[in-house]
């Protein structure tokens, strides 16, 4: 039992990553399932599958590497909100990464979302994590 899901999908990704993976497959869950898309929206990974196969399910990430210098197109994961210590932000609050590079992505009432997409519909939430 893991008490945080999300903290273990990101830990997942960058234990892929450090070990130069071109596919990872992580236990689904809905929360996971938006995470991926929005990490496949804004060009981090190269394209994911959904396997509804078995009970829990499992979603598979092919990462993404530029082809000359066989860089991850993910420098960074870093989770921010944390089941001891969650971190919410008003749309005043909202945070930058990067200057701007990077993206927070949010869990809001309108789903999850990245920060330049939570000041266009004028909302707030909790933040889950940044990537850059």
């Amino acid at each position: 039992m893991h008490s945080d899901p999300i903290a273990d999908y990101l830990t997942r990704l960058r234990n892929a990553i450090k070990a130069n993976h071109r596919v990872v497959e992580i236990p689904a869950s809905k929360i996971k399932k938006e995470l991926t898309k929005v990490l496949y929206e804004k060009g981090y990974i190269q394209s994911y599958k959904f396997d509804d196969s078995s009970i829990q399910g499992t979603i598979k990430i092919a990462l993404k590497y530029d082809p000359a210098t066989k860089q991850s197109a993910i420098v960074k994961l870093e989770r921010v909100s944390k089941p001891g210590l969650r971190k919410y932000v008003h749309l005043d609050e909202m945070p930058r990464v990067l200057n701007g590079y990077g993206v927070a992505i949010l869990s809001t009432s309108k789903g999850v979302i990245t920060n330049k997409e939570a000041v266009g519909l004028n909302v707030g939430g909790e933040v889950l994590c940044y990537v850059y």
